[in-house]
């Protein structure tokens, strides 16, 4: 999907000189349009044999029985080592206890800043807890005034909430998944910590469609810290005037007693069961998650390698603003391996917004979220505990 689909058949006649008498045909499709064909593809009975996997999408196919375990591969493969990968995301391949996919390139989230002002407000580096932050922004927002901002967190996404929310040691879901757990003490923390930045005004209530240029206005200094991936690395090296450059920097997230916890994100390769080459199939994820094409492949489209021996080559290692994401990457947690958590996010992000915007106390809207998730797992809950059963019945 996307550029990884422009750029991936480069590597294909590397990978055909080491394994005569194989061809791969790639086929690339845009991420807009990728899961609807897949499901497609599914009823049709017409996927391929191997597939780049957003990683929140891999619980979805497994509970249709449409991937192959990877688990005894992984046990007989001399290439693929697990403990180079990083564990947070290896772990979202993970599901009901196996492995359906293997990580190609890794995703996270962590915090972009104004490193000029924040030393302005009188901070030489991005404090590590909730607390220390919050009167770092404090004091940001004392210095540049009443109409600009500490941070940008756009309420259209969901993704700042589900950060600070990975923090805790309560799990999003409970029960195995059966259940919605926002109210447990340690989310009910994380959420209200996000709901404080806007009641302060550190925050602007606004979402992304409403800043006309997220690095114009970073670069304005309307906002300090901003939220956001790898990708933003080149955006901002290239959008930012010349005389800004040295004024920004990257950091991971704090969190609430050290630093914190993010998202466990990027793609996964994944062999479906439909195959008539899964051996083959295997073969090129061996070659694609190989630490020096790993290393190959950051070159050529920018994806952060999931081995972490590839970012050994100087590119990775000498970058100062892809160090925070190393760091990071280390404390990357997983989402709970259901096939409905992308619209439970998706709810828990409008619950969110109408608590920002006074429609909502806290209270009622982290009940309310658990009712609607409660509902969205009501199958869930229906094919687990049938499972159960049948499982006693087989033992009795």
């Amino acid at each position: 999907m996307g550029s990884e689909g422009e750029h991936v058949a480069e590597l294909m006649p590397a990978f055909e000189a080491e394994h005569p008498g194989i061809r791969v045909r790639v086929q690339q499709i845009p991420w807009s349009a990728a899961h609807e064909k897949l499901l497609t593809g599914y009823a049709g009975r017409a996927l391929p044999d191997i597939c780049q996997l957003g990683n929140t999408w891999v619980p979805e196919f497994a509970a249709l029985d449409a991937l192959v375990p990877l688990d005894a591969y992984v046990a007989r493969s001399t290439e693929v080592d697990t403990s180079d990968f990083f564990r947070g995301i290896w772990d979202t391949n993970v599901v009901d206890g196996q492995l359906y996919g293997v990580p190609w390139y890794v995703d996270t989230r962590l915090l972009y800043y104004r490193s000029d002002l924040l030393q302005q407000a009188g901070y030489s580096e991005v404090p590590e807890t909730w607390a220390e932050w919050l009167d770092a922004m404090r004091a940001i927002k004392r210095q540049v005034g009443p109409e600009r901002f500490a941070i940008l967190l756009p309420l259209n996404e969901f993704d700042p909430q589900l950060v600070f929310g990975l923090q805790s040691a309560d799990s999003l879901l409970r029960d195995g998944g059966r259940y919605g757990n926002f109210q447990s003490p340690g989310f009910r923390r994380a959420f209200h910590f996000y709901v404080q930045l806007f009641r302060e005004g550190l925050a602007p209530p606004a979402t992304a469609t409403q800043i006309a240029n997220v690095w114009q206005e970073f670069g304005n200094g309307y906002f300090s810290f901003y939220l956001s991936g790898p990708w933003n690395i080149s955006e901002f090296r290239t959008r930012l005037p010349a005389d800004l450059q040295d004024d920004w920097m990257t950091a991971p997230v704090p969190g609430p007693n050290g630093p914190g916890a993010s998202t466990a994100g990027g793609s996964s390769l994944a062999v479906f069961r439909s195959s008539e080459h899964p051996r083959e199939a295997w073969m090129l994820i061996e070659y694609l998650t190989r630490p020096d094409v790993q290393a190959r492949f950051y070159e050529m489209v920018g994806d952060l390698p999931a081995r972490e021996s590839a970012w050994e080559i100087p590119a990775l290692r000498d970058n100062i603003y892809a160090t925070a994401f190393r760091d990071q990457l280390t404390r990357a947690r997983p989402s709970p391996q259901v096939p409905e958590i992308e619209r439970i996010y998706q709810r828990l992000r409008e619950y969110a917004e109408f608590v920002v915007r006074g429609q909502m106390t806290e209270d009622e809207a982290l009940a309310a979220l658990d009712r609607d998730v409660d509902q969205m797992l009501d199958k869930r809950r229906f094919l687990l505990d049938r499972r159960a059963r049948a499982s006693r019945e087989v033992g009795a």
